[in-house]
């Protein structure tokens, strides 16, 4: 019933991307899979439909395109409501929806104390911000465009290499006259380029999340309080307000690696395992942000860590979104070392860490399903496979009962305590991932989310290759002066020098997080069988009395 009612729909999509349901309402679609929509237009990022093995359900708009609509809705581009301004009364509203924004609640009310809730929750899904790391295509098209003395701009206006302001920085199109009122540096270290350390680095901790309500009571929505180590004053910030400096940080940094936000959620974006889930998630994100040494010194992350004031929220705000140095104009940011980097070599070693990315990332990937089905195991077949154990051995004492003339009372008890031990042990199973599963998918989505930026970010660094390239071909040709080829192959040489200290610091990152990741993981597994252990020696001390 379902696919006929897509059918009819006659709205036809193919996805981009695969993408592996996690909540009973969504639905597991596979790349270049051929779907039918309910509706062309998404809901909060998504859509709903039926997949080619006919399970309805939820899932990301952003995963898939239309192939063609129905009567009324020619193929093209997945539509998204547009926002209108005041407060929405619908109770049901999305509380992350962050460019609905309510300039009179920016800053979130502080909250009564009230304390959190913690629990399990079934499932983990992935990072849902954008599709999953794929293998773009490097090429740029960059032709000659037949005027003397330029390089021809790509065909492709919607590549990174474009988009990013990568191919206007490396052509010259930056204002002459801006001046950047901040920089970033870059120095030479003992593994390559890196980036120059926040001269005042600090920490941020996120505590408390609590459920808030304004329009009297008609809209919910989540506080967290923040409490940066640089004024060790708490604020009090929305998702929203996470989800519009990860759009301001996209738009700043086209050559960083950006962590990705925790996932939104369709549904039960109120329950406690989800809000336990985003907390634990967001202190990872902010963890990363706070020890990058360049995002952590961006004015805008710097205001929405501690500004407090309603009014000065208001104006840093719209200060961050009239920021000129976006885009092409954020390479002038970017202070390089004196050195000298043959351009061949650079690019042979972002080569080398493209197809190290791409391994790594299938690899976060198998073992985030992997420690997922372990997480559901646990709970599930583990724990009833113990119970079932303590069951059957409770059983063997109350037949025992039965034979009053032969009874041993001791016997009898300790075969039912062995029981009863047997399924608390199952209990200890399906209470486990909270203490070591739980936090290695938490790191793992966040790798994820980081490691699906690269291949954007390599992008830009190939297409400014590829016009290095076009300008020496056409200074040979006669076509181009050698100051014009000097000045492309310059601003190439800052692109370069900051791929390759993004490149140096995820290495950096990548080496702490994951030998925590796996000391943390032993350590609550060693404990975990100790506790089975004691459990077990415990009962069989009960037999030594017998």
């Amino acid at each position: 019933a379902a696919a006929a009612a897509a059918a009819m729909s006659g709205i036809r999509a193919r996805a981009l991307y695969s993408f592996e349901s996690e909540n009973p309402e969504e639905i597991s679609i596979k790349e270049d899979e051929e779907l039918l929509l309910f509706h062309q237009t998404s809901q909060d990022g998504w859509l709903e439909g039926t997949n080619s093995r006919g399970h309805r359900g939820l899932f990301p708009a952003s995963y898939v395109e239309i192939v063609s609509g129905g009567p009324c809705s020619p193929p093209g581009p997945i539509s998204t409501p547009t926002p209108t301004p005041g407060p929405d009364p619908d109770p049901d509203d999305d509380d992350d929806d962050w460019d609905d924004w309510d300039d009179a609640s920016t800053v979130a009310d502080e909250p009564d104390l009230c304390a959190s809730s913690n629990g399990l929750y079934p499932g983990y899904p992935g990072p849902r911000h954008r599709p999953s790391m794929a293998e773009r295509q490097d090429s740029t098209a960059g032709r000659p465009s037949g005027r003397s003395g330029a390089v021809g701009k790509s065909f492709n206006r919607f590549s990174s290499f474009v988009r990013s302001g990568g191919e206007a920085f490396i052509l010259g199109e930056v204002p002459a006259a801006l001046r950047p009122s901040e920089t970033y540096g870059v120095t030479m270290g003992p593994e390559g380029p890196q980036w120059s350390d926040n001269p005042r680095p600090f920490r941020c901790t996120i505590e408390e999340p609590t459920k808030q309500t304004k329009f009297k009571g008609i809209k919910t929505y989540i506080s967290y309080k923040l409490t940066p180590s640089l004024t060790n004053a708490p604020v009090y910030r929305r998702y929203k307000h996470f989800d519009w400096l990860h759009n301001r940080l996209l738009h700043k940094f086209p050559v960083v690696s950006v962590p990705h936000l925790p996932e939104k959620q369709a549904t039960g974006r109120f329950e406690d395992d989800f809000i336990e889930k985003r907390r634990r998630r967001l202190i990872l994100w902010m963890e990363h942000m706070t020890s990058h040494p360049v995002l952590s010194q961006y004015t805008g992350f710097q205001h929405f860590l501690t500004c407090s004031d309603d009014r000065a929220w208001k104006q840093g705000k719209r200060r961050s979104e009239r920021d000129e140095l976006v885009g092409a104009n954020s390479f002038l940011t970017i202070h390089t070392p004196s050195e000298h980097q043959d351009l061949q070599r650079v690019e042979e070693r972002v080569d080398l860490f493209k197809a190290f990315s791409k391994r790594l990332d299938d690899s976060v990937l198998q073992l985030s399903n992997v420690a997922a089905e372990l997480c559901r195991k646990h709970a599930g077949g583990f724990r009833k496979e113990f119970q079932k154990l303590g069951n059957a051995f409770s059983s063997i004492s109350q037949a025992f009962e039965m034979d009053q003339p032969h009874l041993a009372v001791s016997l009898n008890r300790a075969i039912s305590i062995t029981g009863r031990t047997y399924e608390a042990i199952g209990e200890l199973f399906a209470q486990q991932p909270k203490n070591d599963l739980f936090h290695m998918l938490d790191m793992l989505s966040l790798y994820q989310g980081l490691l699906s930026n690269f291949p954007d970010i390599i992008h830009v660094q190939k297409g400014a290759f590829a016009k290095v390239k076009d300008s020496q071909r056409m200074s040979e040709e006669g076509k181009m002066d050698q100051e014009q080829v000097d000045g492309i192959k310059q601003r190439c040489r800052v692109v370069g020098f900051a791929l390759q200290a993004e490149m140096n610091h995820f290495h950096k990152r990548r080496i702490i997080d994951f030998k925590h990741m796996m000391q943390s993981y032993l350590q609550q597994q060693i404990l975990f069988y100790q506790r089975i252990s004691q459990h077990l020696e415990q009962t069989l001390h009960l037999y030594d009395t017998l």
